[in-house]
């Protein structure tokens, strides 16, 4: 496996790569990261092709009270998990690497949606994702890329970015990969003590007792999401949002709506924990 450390060694990786699947990733990489790395890798290899994963901190993209300095960096341990799920290349970069010029002057704009949910309480977190991913798709010039379900929100910015600017990119969505106690997978729960990690599955129970009041015909969505925040903050959370959303553009759902989706965000001590449910109704 190669490690490209530079833009001039990337492009020059890429002029003989052929076909390209690539994984974005922040490192801390876990098996929820792999599964789209092994996503990739059974696409790649149906064209022949090269697998390309980054791993890159974006500090545009976190704001001035978040964890960008504390984000957790295991470069040598993420590198022997690619290797082992047939990644072709690592593209690490510095910051210096990506942004040559200083500070940014030049963003992708998303549209109105990231100012919702997460983007209500991370002011600029969605024009920092969709700045870096570009820059990362005009650098690989990938073929597909392959996104977790986890980040249901980033993914529809994407697919919308995508979309809008006509990019030769095919994005794939895979399922969030989850502990055997439900818990969603995610770099940030390493920052969970033993106590709140045990706590933390409550999250998923309590999406899991939304989609089936939905599903039992309960169609007073803002009354549910208001009730469940309150059960999950009396539990010693602190619940940013749980909404009831079509799965299209993340409007809120309205009673004609048959694919919903269901997101929240809490924070649990250190730890600033995000989910998602998709729902029949």
């Amino acid at each position: 496996m190669q490690i490209l450390t530079t833009v001039a060694e990337l492009r020059a990786w890429r002029a003989q790569a052929g076909h390209v699947a690539f994984v974005p990733t922040m490192g801390n990489l876990h098996s929820g990261h792999i599964a789209l790395c092994h996503e990739a890798r059974s696409r790649a290899t149906q064209k022949a092709g090269k697998v390309i994963a980054s791993i890159f901190v974006n500090p545009i993209q976190f704001g001035p009270n978040e964890d960008l300095s504390k984000y957790p960096r295991t470069f040598d341990a993420d590198c022997e998990k690619l290797q082992a799920a047939g990644v072709d290349a690592v593209f690490h970069p510095g910051v210096e690497e990506l942004y040559p010029y200083g500070p940014q002057h030049y963003f992708v704009e998303p549209p109105e949606l990231q100012n919702r949910l997460c983007g209500e309480f991370r002011p600029g977190h969605f024009r920092g994702v969709a700045t870096v991913v570009t820059k990362l798709f005009n650098l690989v010039q990938p073929d597909v890329a392959i996104f977790g379900k986890k980040d249901y929100q980033q993914l529809k910015v994407i697919e919308g970015m995508v979309r809008d600017l006509n990019m030769p990119v095919e994005i794939v969505g895979i399922d969030t990969e989850r502990a055997d106690d439900g818990l969603a997978l995610s770099s940030r729960n390493g920052y969970l003590t033993d106590a709140e990690r045990a706590e933390a599955p409550q999250l998923r129970r309590t999406l899991e007792g939304i989609r089936s009041a939905v599903q039992q015909g309960e169609r007073d969505y803002a009354s549910l999401c208001e009730r469940a925040c309150a059960e999950l903050d009396a539990r010693g959370w602190k619940t940013d949002y749980i909404r009831i959303t079509n799965r299209m553009d993340l409007q809120a759902a309205t009673v004609d709506d048959r694919a919903l989706v269901v997101l929240a965000a809490s924070q649990l001590g250190r730890a600033r924990l995000i989910d998602n449910l998709e729902i029949d109704a």
